[in-house]
């Protein structure tokens, strides 16, 4: 039942009602998602086999207008960014947990708009209508169902219990009586039913949509930004595997997971940063017998967050190129990229960056990205099938995602050098990549009892090469080089979640891993990234910190230990892109429901991570990891 925030929640519920409705209604004759319709959307028989991709285009909207505060309510909570001299109050509050009511970042209405279309399409769609002997309407339908999802995965990952309704509002009467509320768990088990159906229905797509004329510092040659529409859709699966993990049903969620990487042949791509890039930042700290020779088939990271680039994204929410053309971001401007301006150059130009960025990277990202050892061949080696060595520089994502500025000195002022995080200077939001969903695949894996398979997602990639690193025998075996997969995992990776089934093991014959993409050299034998010596090394940072030291040395404990590893490698690969809170608190979870340290080390955990933002509340107590609905 709604509890004291009663009022508050019905407003808000009326509020999402009248603007969802609002929206359905109006669009401009130049926004990116114009329907190109006469009709009042808002007509329950929804008739024309049309009518799915006018609404699903709607539903979009509703994404993009919800796209800065997924990031922004994200990351200022996480232990990624930290304010500055810049930083507005709202964020601010954010960042130390003491937002209210009046941050204007917290509008849970938002994502009840969004709910509130979804379930008017779902409850009025005919989805018989055939074209030949296919029924049109389906992947909008299922589109309609994982976007629902969502938005409620998001709802009660910031807000705890929720207002939970799946019939349309259509008047403020039936705002006014929606009484149920359901937390994580609830969602699930309401929704799950339904999309479940749905598991391997592929998005819809209707080609590409322009966003309009980026500015250009060449006029003559505008340059025009285009989405690829499938690329703005969530796909079921994922949705599935996201409302499984966050309610610990592991083997669940990697199924899903998996059934989307096979149904989608997604691999994570060989994607490496060359030291060399940033020889003015590492100076001397540079090997010179550092081979900087990679493979033909590698593309550069830093091309996954461009424009037109598909590498790696698997959802992004797009954002206009100006306002003519509809809903545009501040994300941008607030991280210090000047996206929208008319007079400051081309967008390569440093011009575009500013000094009065509102968010920085936090100390504590800085400190975790340097300390990444970094693998490479020597000079003249052309693999790695002799050596690998170490280099102490850190790991390469960090500097692809900061550009460095330097300032002209004035008169008045000396020449200042700062950081910019670059991640949306092309006004695309990512929502999930690739590497998200291997990421989480590796979260579910470790939690099921495969500790060793989570690893293999992280340094060589799940794909046939593995079979070289079966351990064969009894434990006798562990010293041979570069074995580290059990036979139970390796039969686990045949049957269970089957990459490697002679079915499917041809389509993911390319998967690298993931840690490679800032680290370089991984895989192998050789190298000296191992899960044992990773293991025992996280161990050891954790028993500092919490004194956790048991009298042997278990398999919780190497689970507890590579859940730590994969959840630094979501900051190195997805750092603020809006996941990391959430992140943060889906492990914490975790943790306190294994209770391997005791029932509340997931809480003692996040507060230790979150510590140096001061937070005004006490984050041992879960009811602070949540903002106040309004």
């Amino acid at each position: 039942m709604i509890t004291k925030t009663n009022k508050t929640v019905k407003r808000m519920l009326c509020a999402a009602f009248l603007i969802s409705h609002f929206s359905f209604l109006i669009s401009s004759c130049s926004d990116m998602f114009e329907t190109d319709s006469d009709r009042q959307i808002f007509d329950p028989s929804l008739s024309e086999k049309t009518d799915s991709m006018f609404y699903t285009l709607g539903i979009l909207k509703g994404l993009q207008q919800v796209a800065d505060q997924y990031v922004l309510q994200g990351e200022m909570r996480g232990d990624l960014t930290a304010t500055n001299e810049y930083t507005e109050t709202d964020l601010r509050r954010l960042a130390d947990f003491s937002a209210d009511a009046t941050c204007k970042y917290d509008s849970a209405y938002l994502y009840y708009r969004i709910i509130n279309n979804c379930n008017y399409y779902l409850a009025h769609r005919d989805t018989t209508l055939l074209t030949g002997s296919r029924k049109v309407a389906i992947p909008e339908y299922a589109e309609a169902l994982a976007v629902r999802a969502w938005a409620y995965l998001q709802l009660c990952k910031n807000y705890g219990t929720v207002p939970f309704y799946t019939d349309p509002l259509v008047s403020i009467g039936d705002a006014n009586s929606v009484t149920e509320q359901k937390d994580l768990q609830g969602i699930c088990d309401a929704l799950v039913p339904e999309l479940i159906k749905y598991s391997g229905t592929p998005v819809p797509t209707y080609g590409n949509i322009s966003a309009g004329v980026l500015n250009s510092s060449d006029s003559d040659n505008p340059v025009e930004k285009t989405v690829t529409s499938r690329y703005a859709m969530i796909p079921v699966d994922v949705v599935l595997g996201d409302l499984f993990l966050e309610t610990h049903q592991y083997e669940r969620a990697a199924r899903s997971y998996f059934n989307f990487l096979r149904n989608n042949q997604w691999q994570v791509r060989q994607a490496y940063i060359l030291p060399m890039n940033y020889i003015d930042q590492l100076g001397d700290r540079l090997p010179t017998s550092l081979n900087f020779t990679i493979g033909s088939n590698s593309f550069s990271w830093t091309s996954i967050f461009s424009t037109t680039s598909t590498n790696d994204i698997v959802t992004y929410i797009p954002l206009a190129a100006n306002r003519l053309r509809g809903v545009v971001t501040d994300l941008p401007r607030i991280f210090g990229y000047d996206f929208y301006s008319t007079t400051s150059g081309g967008a390569s130009s440093d011009a575009r960056y500013l000094l009065e960025r509102q968010v920085d990277a936090s100390p504590s990202y800085v400190a975790l990205s340097d300390r990444q050892d970094y693998y490479y061949t020597p000079t003249g080696q052309t693999d790695a099938q002799t050596e690998v060595r170490i280099a102490e520089i850190g790991d390469m994502r960090r500097l692809a995602s900061m550009h460095q500025v330097t300032t002209a000195a004035t008169a008045a002022q000396a020449a200042q050098t700062y950081a910019v995080l670059t991640k949306f200077s092309s006004a695309n939001i990512p929502i999930y990549r690739t590497a998200t969903v291997y990421l989480r695949l590796a979260e579910a894996l470790n939690r099921m009892g495969y500790p060793d398979a989570a690893f293999a997602i992280l340094k060589d990639g799940i794909n046939e090469d593995l079979t070289a690193y079966v351990i064969q025998g009894d434990s006798t075996d562990l010293a041979v080089p570069g074995r580290y997969i059990k036979p139970a995992t390796y039969q686990m990776l045949r049957t269970t979640i089957p990459f490697l089934s002679d079915e499917n093991k041809e389509g993911f014959a390319q998967n690298w891993g993931i840690h490679s993409r800032g680290t370089y050299y991984t895989q192998g034998a050789f190298s000296p990234y191992q899960l044992d010596s990773i293991v025992a090394k996280k161990f050891d940072e954790l028993n500092a910190q919490f004194s956790i030291l048991n009298s042997q040395f278990s398999k919780q404990d190497t689970i507890n230990a590579v859940e730590d590893i994969i959840c630094d490698e979501m900051a190195l690969e997805l750092a603020f892109e809006g996941n990391r809170f959430g992140d943060l608190t889906r492990i914490a979870r975790h943790k306190n429901v294994a209770g391997t340290y005791g029932a509340n080390f997931g809480s003692r955990w996040l507060a230790a991570k979150l510590a140096y933002k001061n937070p005004q509340v006490s984050l041992l107590d879960e009811k602070n990891w949540y903002l106040p609905m309004k």
